[in-house]
């Protein structure tokens, strides 16, 4: 099967329409999703629970790592479009509740600035990143290689704070969003390259987790600069 890149011109606009139309339809349920989990409580429950314990926030983590590479297989290897929503569907739930307590956290506790500001940093970061790697039409597949290294780096610093319970400063946030920025470069040429165009709800997931990991560090340096105000 062809990929984007080998396909026609038309077919290959269609394909990135349809793609980035699913990526926003993504953002909006997630915005949705965390609106009714502040409102219902739940989002404040979460936070509390999170709280009780450091070795809790690992769990979460574990268990989010594993729903993620579930939804993101099952979306990637589907030829079935259905599948590939399931995947999409159950990623957008699972980052709506992992972000719920730092959401919770910047609503009630920061300035009401916080949250819109990062989500319009974070927009235009995915948008200038995005138009390089379609404009350019580089293939950025070299990048994996740091990104899986990088990845290997900041999982075992992040398993560390939670175990020794130090904090992850600016430095670090300052590091992962220029790993997230890499991650969308990758992703983006990485749907191009080697998706086909049946697979546009594969590929929105694709991108959609990657513009999450930005967010969330984004979001953490805006609360951090906010509170040093």
């Amino acid at each position: 099967m062809l990929t984007v890149a080998e396909s026609r011109p038309t077919e290959r606009a269609e394909f990135i329409q349809k793609t980035y139309l699913h990526l926003a339809g993504a953002v909006g349920a997630f915005i949705v999703l965390s609106f009714l989990l502040f409102q219902s409580g739940i989002a404040a429950a979460l936070t509390q629970f999170v709280a009780s314990s450091r070795f809790t926030w690992l769990a979460i983590l574990g268990a989010f790592a594993l729903l993620g590479w579930l939804s993101r297989s099952l979306a990637a290897k589907a030829d079935s479009v259905q599948t590939q929503y399931i995947g999409l569907g159950l990623y957008v739930v699972a980052e709506a509740l992992i972000f719920a307590p730092i959401l919770y956290i910047a609503a009630a506790f920061s300035d009401p600035s916080v949250i819109p500001t990062a989500g319009i940093l974070t927009l235009f970061l995915f948008a200038g990143l995005s138009a390089v790697a379609l404009i350019t039409k580089k293939d950025f597949s070299f990048l994996g290689g740091f990104l899986t290294i990088g990845g290997f780096v900041a999982l075992g610093i992040i398993l560390c704070s939670v175990i020794f319970g130090f904090q992850l400063g600016l430095i670090f946030s300052g590091a992962m969003v220029i790993f997230a920025s890499v991650a969308i470069l990758y992703d983006t040429s990485k749907v191009m390259h080697h998706y086909s165009t049946q697979h546009y709800v594969a590929a929105s997931l694709e991108l959609f987790a990657s513009v999450a990991l930005l967010f969330w560090y984004v979001l953490r340096i805006v609360m951090s600069l906010s509170s040093r105000r």
